[in-house]
């Protein structure tokens, strides 16, 4: 039997209480992640989204299916109004059996929501928006409703 000293017994400690629960994180983390299916979103997708009718994936994913592609991006550039990549990349994420996302509508820019809120006599409510969307402390975020 081999003697075991200080540093291998160092090693041993280490592994036990530094690798296995790193070895479970990972575990954990890789189960998580397969179990819920992402949808796609390509890299023209930078905000909330919503998906697209039922009746377009079909459609589109039965042109591209026959070999139709050019006249699928054509049906949903013309359904969605997006723009020539835009619609590639959608057709592109059907035939590969991902779920195909568009944006979401544009949201009201801050000063306009603040002014909406003001308009409605919810002031406060509008001093809580400012300093959550931006990190204002309260007298700043006061300031700046009251300026609009």
């Amino acid at each position: 039997m081999a003697n075991i000293g200080l540093p291998e017994l160092i090693f041993i400690a280490a592994m036990f209480f530094i690798g296995l629960p790193v070895a479970i994180i990972v575990i954990v983390t890789l189960a998580r992640r397969g179990s819920t299916p992402q949808p796609y979103v390509s890299a023209w997708q930078d905000q909330p989204t919503h998906p697209i009718p039922g009746d377009l994936q079909g459609q589109a994913h039965a042109l591209a299916a026959q070999g139709r592609k050019i006249e699928a991006i054509k049906l949903v550039r013309q359904r969605t109004g997006f723009g020539l990549k835009q619609a590639k990349d959608y057709v592109d994420a059907l035939e590969a059996g991902r779920i195909p996302l568009t944006p979401a509508p544009p949201r009201d820019d801050l000063a306009t929501r603040v002014r909406r809120l003001k308009s409605e006599g919810r002031t406060e409510q509008a001093v809580f928006l400012v300093r959550g969307e931006t990190g204002m402390n309260e007298p700043d975020a006061q300031a700046f409703v009251d300026q609009l």
